[in-house]
């Protein structure tokens, strides 16, 4: 069965809408956690819109399950990586002005950058995903650079206005799922996934990992954190 790792930035997102010392990410992480996530997601943006630095720490210093950090390819990032070292770290692209991340790393031109990080991560014992479109060539380029794992941008599928788009960006992923699996790549899927788009991946055993945030969070808002979870782990026990 595939694991869950619950992403808690949007408790994070609620707290500084207000510029108050509530929810706690923490607090949420570790009611995830009792539920049955198998992993907790942060992602430390630049901008710092929502988790904070002292949130990093607090979690990382709390959880016993897997502790996932999403960064973008900066030296500032990775030396919070290399200081608070999760248990894997995932590298994502950041557009200041975007709502949420858009779009997987693009590792199509030069990604001495990309490299660079992934080899100093990886040498220091921190396990490196990138989160990337469901494009064979980039899950080759991830490969070819060294990265461990992969998180498959499920992005294009969840939002997709009709059945058509989602079954063609869906065909997309089972594409790149088979070519990250034939290359030894651990295989993880997320951004958008919720209670109902999750159901697809039914039979799809390659994936390690769902990395699940937003449904979860806006579902915890109306029936509580610990539900929220449970009802998410049922429908990937289900697959």
């Amino acid at each position: 069965m595939a694991g869950l790792a619950v992403n808690v930035d949007h408790i994070a997102t609620l707290r500084q809408a207000r510029g108050v010392t509530y929810p706690e990410p923490l607090a949420a992480a570790v009611i995830a956690e009792l539920a049955g996530a198998d992993g907790t997601v942060v992602h430390l943006r630049e901008d710092r819109r929502h988790i904070q630095d002292s949130d990093v720490r607090k979690i990382r210093n709390t959880v016993k399950n897997r502790f996932i950090l999403e960064m973008a390819v900066t030296p500032e990032m990775e030396a919070i990586a290399l200081e608070v070292r999760p248990d894997l770290v995932t590298l994502v692209p950041e557009k200041r002005e975007e709502v949420t991340t858009e779009g997987g790393l693009d590792l199509s031109g030069n990604v001495d950058s990309v490299l660079k990080t992934v080899q100093t991560l990886q040498d220091s014992g921190i396990p490196v995903s990138i989160f990337i479109d469901p494009e064979p060539d980039q899950i080759r380029r991830a490969h070819e650079i060294g990265a461990t794992a992969v998180e498959i941008h499920t992005g294009a599928f969840c939002d997709a206005p009709d059945i058509t788009g989602k079954k063609a960006a869906f065909v997309r992923i089972r594409k790149s799922v088979d070519v990250a699996y034939d290359l030894g790549l651990i295989i993880n899927a997320g951004h958008g996934l919720c209670y109902n788009t999750v159901k697809w991946f039914a039979g799809m055993n390659e994936i390690n990992e769902f990395s699940i945030g937003h449904s979860i969070v806006s579902r915890a808002a109306l029936v509580g954190m610990d539900r929220a979870v449970r009802d998410m782990l049922r429908l990937i026990k289900e697959l």
